[in-house]
């Protein structure tokens, strides 16, 4: 049984969200769009095998709130900002 394409994807560190109208600080759906670069490299059997992979472009698109069903009131946090549920974000 063959082995599934192998990727080696530079880590990006993803942001945490907050959404203000409802609290929640877990589950949100995020649209990405990136643009990368990659070596194909296909096996004499035909398996295309992607390694080197690199992001070279990446930006959010939309980020909605699963529990609120919006993106209204997500915000981006820091790690400086409080969590508390239930009290405003500092976020402008």
């Amino acid at each position: 049984m063959p082995a599934g394409p192998r990727t080696t994807v530079d880590t990006v560190t993803a942001p945490r969200y907050r959404c203000d109208g409802c609290g929640n600080l877990t589950r949100f759906d995020v649209t990405i769009s990136q643009k990368t670069k990659a070596f194909h490299h296909y096996n004499v059997g035909g398996d295309l095998v992607i390694e080197d992979e690199q992001v070279l472009a990446r930006s959010v698109d939309e980020v909605v709130c699963r529990w609120c069903g919006h993106g209204r009131s997500v915000v981006e946090i820091t790690g400086e900002e409080s969590e508390e549920p239930g009290e405003p974000s500092k976020v402008s």
